[in-house]
């Protein structure tokens, strides 16, 4: 058996290893753009993930968008997003605003609920820790979505007593093995998403309210980044990358 340092930085385990994925973020579009290329791996690895929004992201968009249909828009723009991807469960949390998201009591539980209903063994979140480097990775909503879905992870989920109410409806606790953190500021790991670098490519297209004035800007915008993450984690000549950090939880 490999020794593990729990808590600590580490490689990803096996995929062969993974069943269930739950993937946490803030915005519709967040997780497409920080790991869209991953996500569409894991799902041509067999892999059962779902993708939980906690808002509708109604503050995205331009300012001829109707803003009364936006929350629609978007729900519709990255279930189709999720769908290019191989990804059939895509979930939104009530009652949360965009832009004033905050790590809640009723966040965290609504997230604990998802967790142990979806039990997955790999949790894909959102880091809780600015990102100076990248500062518009960091915004405050990421944030506030990778601290309740950490606080939902440990030691919530796993602890019967937290929300005993939700053992009325069945949910027993559940241990994540694993962690992954996008738009962390020390990561440890790359993917290599060469292969599936199009369907990115057309899961964000399909985000029309937010990337539309992009036009074909969006590819080479997507490419160059995904190039300096390969050529960082010397992934190779030409390949193409998404990095994260990750914490194995034993």
């Amino acid at each position: 058996m490999t020794e593990r340092t729990f808590g600590q930085p580490a490689t990803p385990r096996p995929d062969h290893d993974i069943e269930r994925v739950l993937v946490v973020a803030a915005h519709p579009d967040d997780c497409d753009f920080g790991a869209a290329g991953t996500i569409a791996g894991w799902a041509d690895a067999g892999l059962s993930i779902t993708i939980l929004l906690c808002t509708h992201g109604e503050q995205g968009g331009f300012d001829d968008t109707n803003r009364e249909q936006m929350p629609a828009i978007r729900e519709r723009e990255q279930v189709a997003a999720s769908a290019i991807l191989g990804v059939n469960d895509v979930r939104f949390l009530p009652g949360h605003r965009d832009g004033w998201l905050e790590p809640s009591w009723e966040l965290q539980r609504q997230i604990v609920e998802v967790i142990r209903d979806v039990k997955p063994q790999r949790v894909l979140i959102q880091s809780p820790e600015r990102w100076y480097n990248r500062f518009q990775a960091s915004h405050p909503d990421h944030l506030a979505a990778g601290e309740a879905a950490i606080r939902a992870i440990y030691p919530a989920s796993e602890n019967r007593f937290a929300w005993p109410e939700l053992l009325e409806q069945g949910l027993e606790p559940w241990h994540v093995n694993e962690v992954w953190i996008m738009a962390h500021p020390n990561m440890t790991h790359a993917v290599d998403i060469t292969d599936a670098f199009d369907r990115k490519v057309c899961a964000l297209q399909a985000h029309e309210s937010q990337t539309g004035h992009r036009g074909d800007q969006l590819e080479d915008f997507l490419r160059g980044w995904a190039s300096g993450i390969a050529e960082v984690f010397g992934l190779g000549e030409g390949r193409l990358g998404e990095c994260f950090h990750i914490m194995d939880l034993g």
